[in-house]
């Protein structure tokens, strides 16, 4: 491959990942694309994780930007992607491990796509036989999920559409990146990724899932799945995600399936004894409801995808979400 091509700049966000960060950027060092830069933002960490990380690592073009606390992810990443100096921003977290063509392999897909972003073919790092991810799936509800995560990896799978790239490890043009306005800064973290597609894709992007382009991910190091901080936010986003980006008539169409979803989890969370959190999640999307829908304003109007096409990406399968959270359950007790 002609190395000359395209510069990447590869966004990490940090925030105490010392534990995973030199095994991300030893798998960096070993990729085949090698017209890269790298830009380490990290959230007030206070585990000393990139004390010395431009030395021990000064073969690679690093650049690190140090924030004075935790931003969350979509403020970071934005930051990131206003230092950049590539067309293309891929986005790596520190606990995602990129096999060597990785990069090579986004940017093959690219050629053949021009007018689109990526998802990674995401493998459980402790589990290397099971996915992680194969990109995300956004149901009419507002729901999104990664597919066929917990599922064998296929040995097979070929390039295809998908709704949304996992940010873990996505590849988007930093133009189209930037001119929707990168990721949402009220959502601090969870979601965000499936926010900023829609928005893309309204913008006229589609979204690729490429199976060649390998990442080995652990996943919520550093916040835990299913924390409260996990649930709040992910669950007070999915509201703002369909609020501000369902075009219509599609939002009215799949508002009580919406409705419905919603008031799924909130019972579906007071029974486990979590009722506290899921309602304040639920509250708080309410409050701003507001902002969210000047937001949809300026969204829609600058719209450039067809009804149609938004609708041919969703997931319709009314009964799917109940199929997969029952799935994830049964796994787990197993």
């Amino acid at each position: 491959m002609n190395n000359k091509t395209s510069l990447v700049s590869i966004l990490i966000v940090i925030w105490n990942s010392a534990l995973h960060l030199s095994r991300c950027l030893d798998s960096l060092l070993e990729q085949s694309y090698k017209n890269s830069e790298i830009i380490i933002i990290d959230n007030g960490s206070s585990d000393g994780g990139i004390d010395d990380i431009k030395d021990k690592y000064s073969c690679l073009h690093i650049r690190i930007k140090k924030l004075d606390k935790n931003t969350g992810f979509a403020i970071a990443n934005n930051i990131g992607a206003r230092m950049a100096r590539g067309k293309w921003l891929a986005l790596l977290n520190a606990d995602a491990f990129p096999e060597s063509d990785w990069l090579e392999n986004l940017l093959e897909a690219a050629k053949q796509y021009p007018n689109a972003f990526f998802a990674s073919q995401q493998i459980q790092a402790n589990t290397p036989d099971l996915l992680d991810g194969e990109g995300d799936i956004y149901h009419i509800s507002g729901l999104a999920w990664r597919r066929n995560y917990g599922y064998p990896l296929r040995a097979k799978a070929k390039t295809e559409e998908i709704f949304s790239p996992c940010a873990a490890a996505a590849l988007y043009p930093r133009r189209a990146f930037l001119d929707v306005g990168g990721f949402d800064e009220d959502y601090f973290a969870y979601h965000e990724d499936v926010d900023l597609s829609f928005r893309l894709r309204l913008h006229g992007l589609d979204a690729y899932y490429v199976p060649q382009a390998t990442v080995h991910h652990i996943g919520s190091a550093s916040t835990g799945k299913l924390s409260d901080f996990a649930v709040y936010h992910g669950h007070r986003n999915l509201v703002w995600t369909y609020f501000k980006n369902m075009p219509s008539p599609l939002f009215w169409l799949y508002l009580p399936s919406h409705f419905l979803i919603n008031l799924y989890f909130l019972l579906s969370f007071s029974v486990k004894g979590r009722g506290k959190i899921i309602w304040k999640a639920k509250i708080d999307a309410i409050k701003r409801l507001g902002k969210m829908w000047r937001k949809r304003k300026k969204i829609q109007t600058n719209r450039i995808a067809s009804t149609g096409d938004i609708n041919q990406a969703l997931e319709h399968n009314f009964f799917l979400p109940l199929k997969v959270s029952f799935r994830r359950r049964r796994a787990k007790i197993e």
